[in-house]
């Protein structure tokens, strides 16, 4: 990995290297946080989790041909390379800064509540068509996901998209720091996270941090559909673009026609004057605003517009993510990778779109604050008010969601405790040919109710 001796990393974390002075000219195969990931010349990076101290299992890593061990512990004198550092959760972000800064590309930083990651695959489905483009790793967002993916990084890449996901206040700054972007792209602002950030403006105040860390002569692109970042001004000097489905975005979309689950036909237009029609594969009018925030981002790049249609035509589809499944009996619309009641209520409108019955297997949503049940249950009733023929809440909130679907006139909605007590009835609920939509956050574990369903 290039300029990642083990000199220059000991002096990006401020560290101190206890071994052989003639190891400092080495350089780094690869960075890792799991010893189970450790290859001969790596670099084990030895962050301890809640339960586990991730310093037990240095010797492992050694006996695996480790390079050299980052620690927050003294190890006193060992027959191995170490290098002392304050905080290993700092130093993995100090020496993915450093990787980072090795490369001279264009790094896409995206955030927001909702659809950070579905407008990650559209950007870098856009983006391949001229680029050879990285991207970030599955749900690899965090403070140890980013340095992850950084590290992921091949020497030929061309462009970078990096996901940044936060749920307190600081964490964005150690995330845009290290990304160092050249384009900020922000999907929206939601009530994601309420219970640390207490308010929308929190969000949004967290959100735009990340582009007090824009490179110089960065843009900034944004959603011109969000009541808040609508109202964005111009930052270091510059003024944001924005994308939505009105005429006021220089990014827009018009003469939206719904396929149903197979997506959205639609006019693209571009700030040139240049529009062109296309299909946005996945359904939902969220992904309508998806492709513009691709476009918005190739367009800034150099795109010409016949790339960046192939783009958006080309998109695939994500596991959890608005992936729609068919089976002998049904149609899933599997979307059960995280949820809140805004991404939630998007689900909904998609799965409105469907031909025939549609039922909704809701579970709870997590990390909504001290309104967490007025959500769920105002989430409920967004289900009975479009005409979702029955509704399954699973968890202990998703309680509060079945009595708004009851209360706004839905006689078909059924509360389980667990997902087992939902096995044990599921048979009775369905019939051949339902829509089923499945959504959750991401620790009740979801897919197991998809899997359930392909196999009934």
């Amino acid at each position: 990995m290039k300029n990642l001796t083990l000199k220059n990393i000991t002096e990006a974390c401020r560290g101190t290297f206890h071994g052989d002075c003639l190891l400092l000219s080495r350089e780094a195969a690869g960075v890792v946080i799991d010893s189970r990931k450790v290859q001969k010349d790596y670099l084990f990076v030895a962050i301890d989790g809640v339960n586990v101290n991730a310093h037990k299992f240095i010797p492992d890593t050694i006996e695996k041909g480790a390079l050299c061990v980052v620690s927050h512990e003294d190890l006193g004198e060992t027959d191995f390379p170490y290098i002392l550092v304050e905080s290993t959760g700092q130093a993995l972000l100090d020496i993915a800064k450093l990787y980072r800064d090795s490369f001279d590309i264009k790094v896409v930083g995206i955030t927001g509540s909702v659809g950070k990651t579905s407008t990650k695959e559209m950007v870098a489905s856009v983006l391949s068509q001229k680029y050879k483009v990285h991207k970030t790793l599955g749900n690899f967002n965090n403070e140890w996901g980013l340095p992850i993916t950084i590290f992921a990084m091949e020497e030929d890449t061309q462009a970078a998209i990096l996901e940044m996901g936060v749920n307190h206040f600081g964490e964005m700054r150690r995330l845009s720091t290290v990304a160092s972007p050249d384009i900020c792209v922000i999907t929206n602002i939601g009530v994601a996270h309420l219970e640390f950030f207490k308010t929308k403006e929190g969000i949004l105040q967290e959100k735009t941090q990340m582009i007090q860390d824009m490179k110089r002569g960065g843009a900034i692109i944004l959603n011109g559909d969000d009541e808040l970042l609508c109202e964005v001004g111009p930052v270091k000097g510059v003024t944001p673009v924005f994308f939505g489905t009105g005429e006021n975005s220089q990014f827009y979309a018009s003469d939206m026609e719904s396929l149903g689950l197979k997506g959205t036909s639609c006019n693209i237009h571009l700030p040139s004057g240049d529009s062109f029609r296309c299909i946005v594969p996945l359904p939902g009018p969220h992904m309508v605003s998806n492709a513009l925030a691709g476009a918005a981002v190739g367009y800034r790049l150099g795109l010409t517009p016949e790339e960046i249609k192939a783009g958006i035509e080309g998109l695939p589809s994500i596991p959890g993510r608005n992936h729609i499944i068919s089976t002998d009996r049904f149609v899933i619309l599997d979307d059960c990778y995280n949820a809140n009641p805004i991404s939630t209520k998007a689900s909904i409108d998609v799965l409105g779109m469907a031909i025939g019955r549609k039922a909704a297997v809701l579970g709870d949503m997590n990390e909504l604050g001290e309104n967490a049940g007025k959500l769920h249950y105002e989430t409920g009733a967004y289900a009975s008010s479009h005409e979702i023929d029955l509704v399954c809440g699973i968890g202990k909130l998703a309680k509060e969601l079945v009595r708004g679907a009851l209360e706004y006139g839905n006689s078909h909605a059924v509360w389980f405790e667990t997902k087992e007590d939902f096995f044990a009835q599921a048979d009775h609920l369905f019939k051949d040919g339902d829509n089923i939509l499945v959504k959750a956050s991401h620790g009740m574990n979801f897919p197991e109710i998809v899997e359930y369903l392909k196999g009934v």
